[in-house]
C-alpha cells in the first residue's frame, strides 16, 4: 500500500472520532444553551405576570376597597367585534399557599369547572405530550348531559414561582362556530396573609354563534344584566350593561366564584367538602340574583349530586 494511502488510513479514525466528538459536544453546547435560555425566558416570564398583577393590584386597590358587590371585586368586560372577554380580579381570605396548590395542577380543575351550573360532565386526559380536559356545556342548566357540547380544552402552567401563580385552559373550538376560548387564572399573595386572584374568560363568536346569541338575548336573555353601570339615572335608577358583554360578565362570575368556593373548601375534612362547595356556589351566586339567578338552591344541589356521581 502506498504510503499516502497508509497515512489516510491512519488518520481516518482520528479524523472521524475529532469530528463526532466537535458534534457532540457542540450539540450538548446547544442544548445547554436553549436549556439555560428557555429557563431564563421562563424566569422572566414569571417575573413580568406577577410585576403587572402586582401593578394591577396597586392600580385597583381604591375600587376593590370600595367595590358595591359586597366584597373586594371588581368586574371588567370588553366587546371587540366577534372577541368577548370577561375579567375578575378579586382580593380572597384564602392565603396562597392554598391557590397555589390549585391553580397549576389540573386534577382539581374538573372539580371547579363543574360547580357552574350549565357544565354537566367533566374529563381529564392529554392532547399529545399536554394536559388536557374536556367539557360538555348545556345551554341552560336544565337541559341534560346527552344535549350538551363538548369543548376540549388544552391545560398549561404558565408560571409557577414562590409568590405567582398562572394557569390557562385554551379551545380551539367550540359549540356554534365559537373558537378561541380561553380561561385564565393568576394569584399572588398579599402582605395581609389573603389573595390576589385574578380570572379572565374569553371566546369567539363565528357567525352561527352570533345569530343564536343575539336570538337568546333578544328573548329568554333579554331582561338579563351584567354587572358594570352603564348609567346612573336622575332618579337614581341603575343601569347595568347588557347583551353580550353581560352574558361574558356572568360567566366569568360563576367561574371565579366557583374557583373562590374550591379553594376555600380544601378547610373543610375531605369527606364534607363536596356538599361544601355546593352550598357555598349557591349561596354566593344568590347574593347576585339580579345577574346569576337561574336555579332554587335545592334544585341545583341535587342536579349536582347527580352530575358528580356520574
Amino acid at each position: 500500500m502506498p504510503q499516502h494511502a497508509l497515512d489516510a488510513t491512519v488518520r481516518t479514525p482520528y479524523l472521524l472520532a475529532r469530528v463526532l466528538r466537535r458534534r457532540v459536544i457542540g450539540r450538548a453546547c446547544r442544548i445547554a444553551t436553549c436549556t439555560l435560555l428557555c429557563a431564563g425566558g421562563a424566569l422572566a416570564q414569571t417575573a413580568d405576570g406577577a410585576a403587572k398583577l402586582a401593578e394591577r393590584h396597586a392600580a385597583l386597590r381604591e375600587a376593590l376597597r370600595t367595590s358595591p358587590l359586597q366584597r373586594p371585586i371588581v368586574i371588567e368586560s370588553q366587546q371587540d367585534g366577534d372577541a368577548i372577554m370577561g375579567r375578575v380580579y378579586a382580593v380572597i381570605d384564602q392565603p396562597f399557599a392554598q391557590a397555589a396548590k390549585v391553580v397549576p395542577t389540573v386534577s382539581h380543575w374538573c372539580d371547579i369547572l363543574m360547580l357552574h351550573l350549565n357544565n354537566k360532565q367533566c374529563q381529564l386526559g392529554m392532547a399529545g405530550t399536554q394536559s388536557a380536559l374536556s367539557l360538555w356545556i348545556s345551554r341552560r342548566y336544565d337541559i341534560p348531559l346527552e344535549k350538551a357540547q363538548r369543548i376540549d380544552f388544552v391545560y398549561q402552567v404558565q408560571a409557577q414561582a414562590a409568590g405567582y401563580v398562572d394557569a390557562t385552559l385554551s379551545a380551539a373550538k367550540g359549540p356554534l362556530g365559537t373558537h378561541d376560548y380561553r380561561i385564565e387564572v393568576e394569584a399572588m399573595p398579599l402582605p395581609d396573609g389573603r389573595t390576589f386572584l385574578h380570572m379572565a374568560y374569553a371566546y369567539e363568536a363565528g357567525m352561527a354563534a352570533r345569530m343564536a346569541m343575539q336570538a337568546y338575548l333578544a328573548t329568554a336573555g333579554r331582561e338579563k344584566i351584567g354587572f358594570t353601570v352603564m348609567e346612573r339615572k336622575a332618579d337614581a335608577k341603575v343601569v347595568y350593561v347588557g347583551g353580550l358583554r353581560g352574558l361574558v360578565e356572568r360567566n366569568t362570575m360563576r367561574y371565579f366564584l366557583a374557583f373562590d368556593t374550591y379553594i376555600a373548601s380544601l378547610a373543610q375534612p375531605t369527606a364534607q367538602q363536596q356538599e361544601f362547595r355546593l352550598k357555598q356556589w349557591i349561596t354566593s351566586v344568590e347574593r347576585y340574583a339580579p345577574q346569576l339567578h337561574e336555579a332554587a338552591e335545592n334544585e341545583y344541589i341535587e342536579m349536582k349530586r347527580r352530575e358528580l356521581s356520574r
